[in-house]
């Protein structure tokens, strides 16, 4: 048996990259998963994946920083696969840029993607984990959270992730719900690629560049985040909340 054996999991940004490392976890150990995201063709690519695994999966294309799209969508989940046991609010983008660069939609949409997003299917998730007394929420921060050049939207968003984490677990832990945080170093996806592409640097060897800084000498994969998911979420893990780990191959960013 499985550890989510009879969970019904939910993935933000689960099409591809980090998300859908967390939904393959989730789907080898039993959950039906349903992946939230804007891009329906990475979306049937990434269920697909899941369903040639012999998961149960079910997919909506979802703007997370629309609040009316969260609400359809997870309650169509609810009616789908009858509860919601776990939320990873995990969608993300990128719009990096140096302050003085930055423009006013750069902030706003990393605002709203990874802020406004968690919020919205946060609150619209609790209320069928209230109901039957049981949930799991991580949230998926960044090691930039501590700070990185070129990412003053991005590290204030994953930083405001982690006091939002923590205010979830204060409110919702009466109501047998874990709220936590993962903060990942550097993984390998396609967002990262995207930033070595920014800077005009060859994506091989970006890798062997960041890995020769981390304590373990390799760069991070999907899966290493999954796993980090997976024990929060697992329901034995129920007097672990308002907690962020930092899965970066060593203690630093």
């Amino acid at each position: 048996m499985g550890r989510f054996d009879g969970r019904v999991a939910i993935v933000t940004g689960g099409s591809r990259g980090i998300g859908l490392g967390i939904a393959k976890q989730f789907a080898q150990e039993g959950a039906k998963v349903a992946l939230f995201d804007i891009n329906e063709e990475a979306l049937e690519s990434g269920a697909k994946e899941l369903r040639d695994m012999g998961a149960e999966v079910a997919t909506f294309v979802t703007n997370v920083a629309n609040s009316e799209q969260v609400e359809e969508s997870v309650k169509a989940v609810a009616d789908q696969f009858g509860k919601i046991d776990i939320l990873v609010n995990n969608a993300g983008v990128i719009r990096d840029n140096l302050l003085f660069k930055m423009t006013d939609d750069d902030w706003q949409t990393v605002m709203d993607v990874h802020l406004k997003g968690s919020f919205n299917c946060s609150r619209a998730a609790q209320k069928y984990m209230v109901e039957q007394n049981y949930g799991r929420i991580v949230n998926i921060s960044s090691t930039s959270a501590l700070g990185n050049r070129g990412q003053a939207n991005y590290s204030t968003a994953k930083a405001g992730l982690q006091g939002f984490t923590k205010t979830l677990a204060i409110e919702l832990g009466r109501y047998g719900i874990t709220a936590n945080a993962v903060a990942p170093g550097f993984i390998e996806t396609d967002m990262t690629k995207a930033t070595a592409e920014r800077i005009g640097v060859d994506f091989d060897e970006f890798v062997k560049a960041r890995a020769a800084e981390i304590p373990v000498r390799r760069s991070g994969k999907p899966a290493d985040i999954a796993n980090a998911v997976a024990f929060f979420c697992d329901e034995a893990s129920g007097f672990v909340s308002g907690q962020v780990i930092y899965v970066a191959g060593g203690p630093k960013a």
